[in-house]
């Protein structure tokens, strides 16, 4: 009887393993659901909108100007940020406000993005601290599940800083 327990109760947690490490691989390899929250991307992203991420594009480093991607923070790492990718590598940059009479001007470095939230005036982004490296990306934000009256693919830049060349 009890031979007959701890077998079972082993083969339970032998599948409970398996079915883990089959969630770990889809989830940090393939792609994920988030759920985003705070007014830096607004109108794109509203408060707890539920979205689809892409992980694969993380692993091949294909990101374009105007995709929206969700990073660890460089400024707090035990936070994940969603920012709009305005500049690769080698891009020259705009880092003044949207209201700065004097327009000042960077690069972004090797193996760096420039990230900006949708909403200009109440977004912590690459404007604070800087280029961000590709090893801090987690995937690419590409298609809204809720709600399901923005149910879709995520819109243009609203701001229409990027220009796709």
């Amino acid at each position: 009887m009890i031979r007959k327990m701890i077998g079972k109760t082993l083969g339970f947690l032998g599948y409970a393993i398996q079915y883990g490490c089959i969630a770990h691989c889809t989830f940090e390899y393939l792609g994920k659901i988030v759920i985003c929250s705070g007014p830096s991307m607004q109108p794109t992203i509203m408060d707890d909108d539920i979205l689809v991420c892409d992980s694969l594009s993380r692993l091949l480093s294909s990101f374009n100007k105007g995709d929206i991607i969700i990073a660890k923070s460089p400024s707090n790492p035990n936070h994940v940020i969603c920012k709009r990718v305005i500049g690769l590598e080698g891009d020259k940059i705009c880092t003044s406000g949207p209201a700065d009479f004097i327009k000042r001007h960077t690069y972004v470095p090797r193996g760096h993005v420039w990230l900006e939230g949708d909403n200009l005036d109440n977004s912590t982004d690459s404007r604070s601290y800087g280029p961000v490296p590709y090893a801090l990306i987690q995937g690419r934000l590409f298609f809204r599940i809720w709600p399901l009256n923005t149910f879709g693919a995520l819109q243009d830049d609203p701001n229409r800083r990027v220009r796709k060349d």
